[in-house]
């Protein structure tokens, strides 16, 4: 018989992930890999570079498609993998890792756990993976899902795809768009009008806001100004979906469509 001071069950199997969101320092920015998408080391950079000027050090996790294996050290010492590029960043390669961390239902949320643990010093973590793995981890939490993509067919496809499984599967409604394209290239607006368009229209997702990064810039080169500001709403606390509100430049396009 249970007392007046039993435990109570949660809720869901997400309720452990809403809690370590709810009080953690660091921020979790989950980000779709695209393994159609050329430059995706390139976009990684340039996040990191738009945080660092917030001062803030990213661990990079890498458990995209063609992402290294990690070391056989990883389920015995974490700590001891995560390598240390430069003062702001820091990177855990990590293809097939969150898998070996799930739980009874299914959730792999512990491994973000793990993760924040094995690197204290970082403010921002960007869990670069496939959608299949986001959606265990970030299942009904207050992530937003960064989609990539470039101004490519299969890589907008895919992108798409992405959207929609982690919308139905995971609860995660709302996204944004890093898109890879040249400034001259013709279809880049064009392409995160139609996701916007798409997701609303067909999922139920929102597309808050995108930003397009010339895939030839230099990494030394500072954030563009859409980028950081990309970055500082991103550091700033979740607001959840009743908050959430389009990019200028969705609002804009949405507007001239209505009339």
């Amino acid at each position: 018989m249970n007392g007046p001071t039993s435990r109570p069950v949660p809720l869901d199997q997400a309720d452990g992930l809403r809690r370590l969101f709810a009080h953690a320092r660091v921020r979790f920015v989950p980000v779709v890999s695209n393994p159609h998408m050329a430059f995706g080391g390139v976009m990684l950079e340039r996040l990191c570079a738009a945080f660092g000027e917030h001062g803030k050090h990213t661990l990079v996790i890498d458990a995209g498609e063609r992402a290294p294996v990690p070391s056989e050290m990883a389920m015995m010492e974490l700590t001891e993998c995560v390598e240390t590029l430069s003062t702001q960043v820091s990177y855990l390669a990590a293809r097939g890792l969150p898998l070996r961390f799930v739980d009874t239902h299914g959730s792999t949320a512990g491994f973000l756990q793990a993760a924040s643990d094995a690197a204290p010093h970082a403010d921002v973590v960007l869990v670069h993976a496939p959608a299949t793995d986001l959606c265990r981890m970030f299942v009904r939490s207050e992530a937003r899902p960064l989609l990539l993509a470039d101004d490519r067919p299969a890589s907008v496809t895919h992108a798409y795809a992405a959207m929609k499984l982690l919308s139905q599967r995971a609860g995660l409604v709302v996204h944004d768009l890093l898109l890879g394209a040249a400034p001259s290239s013709p279809r880049a607006e064009r392409i995160a009008m139609q996701l916007a368009t798409c997701a609303d229209d067909f999922l139920g997702a929102v597309l808050r806001d995108w930003v397009q990064i010339d895939p030839a810039t230099d990494a030394r080169e500072q954030p563009t100004a859409a980028l950081r500001r990309w970055a500082r709403e991103t550091l700033q606390p979740a607001m959840g979906f009743a908050g959430a509100a389009a990019s200028p430049a969705l609002e804009h396009h949405a507007h001239a469509t209505l009339n």
